[in-house]
């Protein structure tokens, strides 16, 4: 079996989560040769006790710091483009989709953050892969609101709106029905222990830790299911599968190196983007199983708040932004620079920091031309390639 997919993994502590999602795939006989393990870190970070961990494990991966990740753009004519990844910012993820397109053996990712950890009962890569390959009828939500809340299937009981829920789509009616399922681009797996809410809710939980006090458990998810066309959802990016040809409308923005001080809202914004492009282009976004434990580390909810504050409202409309934006386009590049460009081109100082979406903007059209730069320079869609390891 080919090496296929690229595991990125955003971390500065608990890298070592990852042994268990490799004796997670060893116990249900998935084969770890198909996996490249990128781990995405810190200059201030111990790199060798990461490549030594992948060592131990008998997994292929590599390790980039923030020097690394300098001298792989410079070592790829891309040095026009280091501002794309934000310094100590979760939004590195998006290194590990350049470095996906630039190696064209990756034809899906996985995003797993380093403070979860797998259940025993799934077969973590597996489900994630069957999830993208599912064709048939599975259940599809919408609300009045045109918004998904992604713990709808218990709500009535723990009552909780994920982080980046807008707060003006809260107190819909939910519907659903089924429907047929055949083209999955990405798996969002959802996560039992803490649940991933933002500052506000998690002070309103009564919670100065961070962490919430009300807690998610397997029995508050039923199953699999996809929001209807029209219909957006939070992606979080803790418990993601995805395929390669998403990558130009999945940039995840630059937050919190910004003199906006605008953080927190990468993934969630991402997931609006990749939602708005599936839906132009017939993708589904498959969300449910496999769970994963999330073990939140203890932090000041304050803490978390003041990097939230500068985007709250800006999150209640940029999913307006884009939603008349690329009626008209076929491919997911062009999807991307319709939205891109409705960020770029927009009017947005009735709002907040609403020049921050300017500069979104800004960065993407960056974005998509670096994407084009590592075509032309590795020649990708043309053939394989030998990934720099």
């Amino acid at each position: 079996m080919k090496q296929d997919i690229c595991v990125v993994v955003p971390t500065i502590r608990e890298y070592d989560c990852m042994r268990a999602y490799f004796e997670n795939a060893r116990d249900h006989g998935f084969d770890l040769d198909r996996l490249f393990v990128l781990l995405v870190t810190e200059d201030f970070c111990d790199t060798e006790e990461m490549a030594s961990m992948l060592e131990e494990e008998g997994v292929e991966g590599a390790v980039y710091d923030g020097t690394a990740r300098e001298e792989w753009f410079e070592n790829h004519d891309l040095g026009a483009y280091t501002h794309l990844i934000p310094e100590a910012s979760h939004a590195q993820t998006s290194f590990g989709l350049l470095y996906m397109w630039a190696n064209p053996r990756f034809e899906r990712g996985v995003f797993i953050d380093d403070d979860t950890l797998p259940h025993d009962e799934w077969d973590f890569f597996g489900r994630h892969m069957e999830n993208l390959d599912y064709e048939g009828e599975l259940e599809s939500v919408r609300s009045d609101e045109r918004w998904v809340n992604v713990l709808y299937q218990n709500a009535e009981e723990h009552g909780l709106y994920p982080r980046g829920y807008p707060y003006s789509a809260m107190d819909e009616s939910v519907e659903t029905t089924e429907r047929d399922v055949e083209n999955v681009v990405a798996s969002q797996g959802l996560w039992t222990n803490v649940p991933d809410l933002d500052a506000v809710r998690i002070l309103m939980d009564g919670d100065l830790e961070g962490q919430a006090q009300t807690r998610t458990e397997k029995s508050d998810f039923t199953g699999d299911f996809v929001a209807d066309p029209g219909q957006y959802l939070t992606v979080c990016s803790m418990n993601l599968a995805f395929e390669r040809e998403v990558i130009p409308a999945f940039y995840q923005l630059p937050m919190d190196d910004n003199e906006w001080s605008v953080g927190r809202f990468d993934d969630i914004w991402s997931g609006v983007f990749l939602k708005r492009a599936a839906d132009l282009l017939d993708g589904e976004v498959l969300t449910g199983y496999p769970l994963c434990e999330h073990n939140k580390a203890p932090r000041p909810t304050f803490d978390d708040l003041n990097n939230e504050v500068p985007g709250l409202e800006l999150n209640e409309h940029v999913w307006e932004v884009v939603d008349d934006a690329g009626s008209d386009a076929t491919t997911w590049t062009e999807a991307a620079e319709a939205m891109a460009d409705a960020l770029a081109d927009g009017d947005f100082s009735k709002w907040n920091n609403g020049a921050f979406l300017n500069h979104c903007g800004e960065f993407w059209r960056d974005w998509l031309a670096c994407l084009d730069d590592i075509e032309s320079h590795v020649g990708v869609g043309s053939g394989p390639v030998t990934a720099d390891d």
